[in-house]
């Protein structure tokens, strides 16, 4: 392990020839460390130790190659470590793909092979994109000055796992963080309990668990002002909690023939609570008397997986177990509930998530929607006035049949282009160019499906959890404010 990594180190420095072919900067370095603790956790379940020691050895691997990274070393020594490493672990353990084979892990498997073959010949990955600066317009200035002349994949590149959470009991399928606020992050397990962490201390601790449904949980909301979480349940309820006691203040009984599959409070007016529930219903109820709201509900084709508000809280979005959208209009004072249209956007697929945004970068403020669906594809659309879309980009992802989750990243972008954030069934977290559609960043560390991602509010942190049950917190690499030049006036 660690020593084969000194040799290496001692041996470069000692032999003047072995130089640095690559000429490789260190955020590189810590792009080819990512690899070798993904390829750790692969290998993870092979070892014969108890399943918390092998999350106690993870954490401390990332550790301590976090610390080895402050020696500078070049990404061509890591990955020459990391070819040893994954040749090591192969003569112990045996080949992954025979280990594995015909088990759900295979496409994972499939995808950390072609990493280490391309550091046997030399090459270690590294996400690149060929756009830099931004957007060629008179008014840019500014944002060339905001974006530091940096690309899409130096903006959005990780300098590691900041914290790898105890394993959960169970499947996690949702992971936010509280609004405006990185001090907090909650998940949502398969077991009917929900988990809030502080993160003001490091390491993060457990603040509280919310246990009281009697079903797997699959979706849940943070209130506006984070004193609140709404939670929906398989068990056919939604139950309100206050975040700071973990106690539950509310049970709302949506059918005891249904599985509540989804909420979200409305933006603007948390008394009013959205549900969203297998018997292809939208329902608004009053969070006060947890009551349904007359004139409150509407049908879709379909088991609703997902809901979004748009920045007004007047238009829902709503997306089906059918591969279709609906566009409802809402009268957050009222409560009453107005389907609009319906965009069939796959016919061989469900849809699992739904994120809306006003824009995506400042140069192009379209109103838009993005789509994960289990026919494989991530779709950006545009929404055009009249509440029809038109697709923009279709990204190719490993989704067919996990509850996927996708996000916008929640700060305007200054670059030429945007990224949105997805995980995928091949165990990584992958980071698309909305303009291009190619992959500027991929992060490996998970050994099964990567179900959501979530950002902070300010892009410093990103949660990822998976369906094992384990959470990443990764580190974005933040530039030094020193290197960012404002325009002259």
């Amino acid at each position: 392990g660690l020593k084969t990594y000194e040799f290496i180190i001692s041996a470069h420095h000692e032999n003047k020839v072995m130089a640095n072919p690559l000429n490789l900067v260190s955020r590189d370095a810590l792009n080819v460390t990512q690899q070798i603790v993904a390829l750790d956790t692969r290998y993870n379940a092979c070892r014969p130790l108890p399943q918390q020691h092998r999350m106690l050895y993870i954490r401390r691997r990332n550790q301590l190659l976090q610390d080895k990274a402050k020696r500078s070393d070049s990404a061509y020594i890591r990955g020459q470590y990391l070819r040893l490493r994954a040749q090591v672990l192969r003569i112990r353990y045996g080949a992954l793909d025979r280990r594995f084979q015909g088990s759900k892990r295979s496409s994972a498997m499939h995808s950390l092979r072609q990493s280490m073959e391309s550091l046997v010949t030399g090459d270690v990955y590294l996400a690149r994109n060929s756009s830099t600066g931004v957007v060629p317009t008179k008014s840019a200035e500014a944002s060339r000055a905001m974006a530091g002349d940096t690309s899409l994949a130096e903006h959005y590149a990780f300098c590691g796992m900041e914290h790898i959470f105890e394993k959960q009991a169970g499947s996690v399928v949702a992971v936010q963080f509280s609004n405006r606020d990185k001090t907090h992050l909650a998940c949502a397990c398969q077991n009917g309990t929900l988990s809030v962490f502080s993160l003001a201390n490091n390491p993060p601790t457990l603040e509280c668990t919310l246990k009281g449904h009697k079903g797997p949980v699959n979706d849940f909301d943070w209130s506006a002002s984070n004193d609140f979480i709404v939670s929906a349940s398989s068990d056919g309820t939604c139950r309100l909690w206050r975040t700071s006691t973990g106690a539950c203040l509310r049970e709302i009984v949506d059918s005891s023939t249904v599985k509540t599959l989804c909420c979200k409070f409305h933006p603007h007016n948390n008394n009013l609570l959205v549900i969203g529930n297998s018997k292809a219903q939208v329902r608004i109820f009053n969070v006060s008397t947890g009551m349904a709201i007359k004139d409150g509900s509407s049908k879709t084709a379909g088991a609703v997986l997902c809901l979004t508000f748009d920045s007004t809280g007047t238009h829902l979005w709503a997306g089906d177990n059918k591969g279709s959208m609906y566009l409802f209009q809402l009268n957050y004072v009222t409560g009453k509930l107005q389907r609009l249209n319906r965009i069939v956007v796959s016919t061989a697929g469900m849809i699992t998530s739904i994120s809306y945004r006003t824009w995506i970068n400042r140069e192009a403020s379209d109103p838009s929607i993005l789509v994960s669906c289990t026919d494989g594809f991530l779709r950006l659309f545009r929404i055009h006035t009249d509440g029809n879309l038109f697709m923009k980009r279709k990204f190719t992802v490993k989704h067919t049949s996990q509850p996927i989750r996708s996000a916008f990243c929640p700060l305007m972008s200054f670059l030429q282009g945007a990224c949105v954030v997805t995980g995928g069934e091949d165990a990584n977290v992958y980071f698309f160019d909305t303009e291009t559609g190619v992959v500027v960043n991929r992060l490996q560390g998970h050994s099964s499906p990567v179900l959501c991602v979530c950002w902070a509010y300010d892009e410093s942190l990103l949660a990822s959890c998976d369906l094992q049950g384990i959470i990443i917190m990764w580190k974005r690499c933040v530039p030094d404010p020193k290197d960012l030049k404002l325009p002259v006036q």
